[in-house]
């Protein structure tokens, strides 16, 4: 059973640089503060708040929640930066950055940090019942907590920034109302469909949501299942695909005439890579097809993009803590209406 963790916090208090003087009938500000960190005085005061407020929390490590890269494009008011801001952070490098990685404060305010300066990383960072930050935009601070915290309430005050009590953050985690259909775990029993499924060849690759915003991609036969499980980054999304086609001819000609589309191919040297490209790009992506061993074309539109399968990893104690979900398909639906009720 899935077991995501959610819990409203009593506490929450909005954390900023913006006077509350200065903002209209309506709440906007209109002082003259910038919405870019300066990443100097005002930003430093920023993570001393929430130090302080995880300290009056009793919290010492946070917990990442749905970790994001930019993908398509990128809406912050700074540039990407090479590594998205997660450069050193983690012992074992950008891997480190997944759903569910316990990291200590230090590294915490660091995301923090990177947050600020829109470098590309983004999640929420928690500890379950206790403790959250959520950075928003314009340099927008959302700090929650199971205890008032007056006493990082007045060294926030006292930094030069403005604590406001809220009912809620605008990014905590809002499950689906009324979940129509349960999330299948990538369990044992996921993991037997799929080599009976490779066996029979209507599987034959594996999309790996690692990130939101980030993908891989691998090549199943029955030698490679279970190499490609133990690989997979904790608490990843899945989907199951028809294998490659080999007539690459058929693949380039149906090609659309415009918009945006998905190509995956297979190289010589077996690796399965993909590229989501428009129109004035479908050139060098005919060209790396034309020389693939096998390859598909995916819709990258809603309705459209429907894997075989899909489903998402549970922790290692078999618990599926995970609260993102993947879109249901017609074979999910269907191991929902199978699947023993307990």
């Amino acid at each position: 059973m899935p077991d995501d963790g959610a819990v409203q916090l009593p506490y929450v208090y909005r954390v900023t640089k913006y006077d509350p003087a200065d903002r209209d009938e309506h709440g906007y500000y209109t002082g003259g503060e910038d919405t870019v960190s300066d990443h100097g005085k005002v930003e430093a005061s920023y993570l001393r708040a929430v130090a302080a407020f995880a300290e009056d929390s009793g919290v010492g490590h946070l917990t990442v929640r749905e970790p994001q890269i930019p993908s398509l494009a990128h809406f912050g008011a700074e540039p990407v930066v090479d590594g998205f801001g997660l450069d050193g952070l983690f012992p074992d490098g950008p891997a480190g950055f997944h759903d569910g990685a316990e990291v200590p404060l230090e590294t915490g305010l660091r995301l923090v940090r990177a947050m600020l300066r829109d470098n590309g990383a983004w999640c929420r960072l928690e500890v379950d019942g206790v403790f959250a930050v959520h950075v928003g935009w314009d340099q927008y601070l959302y700090i929650s907590s199971g205890r008032p915290c007056e006493e990082a309430l007045a060294r926030t005050r006292r930094l030069g920034l403005f604590p406001e009590r809220l009912d809620a953050s605008p990014y905590a985690f809002e499950a689906e109302e009324e979940e129509q259909v349960a999330q299948r775990p990538g369990d044992d029993a996921f993991w037997a469909d799929l080599r009976r499924a490779v066996a029979t060849g209507r599987a034959g690759i594996l999309e790996e949501t690692y990130l939101e915003g980030a993908s891989r991609w691998h090549h199943l036969t029955g030698d490679t299942i279970d190499s490609v499980r133990a690989a997979l980054a904790p608490r990843a999304r899945l989907a199951v695909w028809p294998p490659l086609s080999t007539d690459i001819d058929a693949v380039l000609r149906a090609l659309p005439a415009d918009g945006l589309v998905e190509g995956v191919w297979q190289d010589d040297d077996g690796a399965i890579r993909s590229a989501v490209v428009e129109e004035d790009e479908f050139p060098e992506l005919t060209a790396r097809i034309a020389r693939a061993r096998a390859a598909a074309l995916l819709s990258v539109y809603a309705g459209e993009r429907v894997p075989l399968c899909t489903a998402v990893m549970p922790d290692d104690d078999g618990v599926l803590r995970a609260r993102w979900r993947t879109e249901p398909t017609p074979s999910d639906r269907d191991w929902a209406l199978r699947r023993p009720r307990g």
